[in-house]
């Protein structure tokens, strides 16, 4: 079977799972699965993008070891350390993302969770920019209960980030704070309160194309509606600081075989988009219909506006509220 054919049967209601021999997706030649993989894309999903961005509402002293991470406070970096955000520069900084067609503003807070303090003070920032604000709001607080999820859900939130990193099987390579099934359980917690869960992961920590694939098949069985990619750029003095960067080919694979196990979700470039030409352009025409986008992101080489411009260039429509 070829990769369009395989495209072919997924568009018509196929779905791949473990009982499936996924061998295919590593080694078909990658131009052929690009294309299988926009098939899907534009059958499924459609021309029009979703774009989101995040303010750092707090930052750095996290407690875990995330081996990733600038903000771990087990890795020495040089990140910057501040306490939560006023509500008046986390609204500022919504609203003019808002004002330029963003579809979705999150606030993302390092640590496991939030201190019983910092989170009613969330509930409150949020139900300000509830009333002030008709973009979609999102969070990534880290490891919340059911109730506070519940909480979030009143105050106005609708969306919730929460990656898995990687495969089940790579990730206590990656971390031993918490537990890949600590982050399942957190999912499902939003789930139930009526969230919908953006969650993804890292490439290029020292996985493989299988971990890859694993990860794609676990976030399909939970359903997740947007599934953003990050290809690791190595931070110094974090111990994958000497982790050499994924070629573009790696990464567009990566990015096609999610579309193919995902078909219906929205697969999102997240960090290490200047790895690929185009600042992604090769990703969004081989299975990419999101992205994380954003004028204060120093990694992205991009704004707002230059990604409006090259998607308006692929025959895009941006999602707005």
């Amino acid at each position: 079977m070829t990769a369009k054919e395989l495209a072919q049967e997924i568009i018509e209601g196929r779905r791949l799972g473990r009982q499936d021999d996924l061998t295919f997706l590593k080694d078909c030649p990658l131009d052929e699965l690009k294309e299988g993989a926009d098939m899907i894309r534009k059958a499924l999903v459609g021309d029009r993008v979703d774009l989101c961005t995040i303010i750092s509402g707090k930052s750095g002293n996290c407690g875990e070891n995330c081996k990733f991470c600038a903000q771990s406070a087990h890795n020495h970096t040089s990140c910057e350390v501040y306490s939560l955000m006023d509500y008046d520069r986390i609204l500022q900084e919504a609203k003019s993302n808002e004002a330029e067609g963003v579809n979705r503003f999150a606030i993302v807070i390092s640590g496991h969770s939030p201190s019983k303090e910092d989170f009613e003070k969330l509930i409150e920032i949020y139900r300000g920019l509830r009333k002030e604000l008709t973009i979609s709001l999102c969070a990534s607080l880290g490891f919340l209960t059911q109730e506070q999820f519940d909480r979030l859900y009143e105050a106005g939130v609708r969306s919730y980030h929460n990656n898995i990193e990687t495969s089940r099987r790579f990730f206590p390579q990656i971390c031993t704070t918490h537990t890949f099934e600590d982050k399942i359980a957190n999912i499902k917690r939003a789930k139930a309160a009526g969230l919908s869960v953006c969650s993804g992961g890292i490439i290029g920590m020292g996985e493989t194309m299988d971990d890859r694939i694993d990860m794609a098949v676990e976030l399909s069985g939970l359903g997740i509606a947007s599934i953003p990619i990050n290809a690791l750029i190595p931070i110094p003095h974090t111990p994958l600081e000497n982790l050499p960067t994924l070629s573009e080919d790696e990464i567009l694979r990566t990015v096609a075989v999610f579309r193919y196990i995902n078909p219906e979700s929205n697969i999102r470039l997240g960090a290490g988009r200047k790895l690929i030409a185009g600042n992604g352009v090769p990703a969004f025409t081989g299975g990419a219909s999101a992205t994380i986008t954003g004028n204060m992101l120093t990694t992205s080489g991009s704004t707002i506006a230059s990604d409006r411009e090259m998607l308006l260039s692929l025959h895009r429509e941006v999602i707005e509220k």
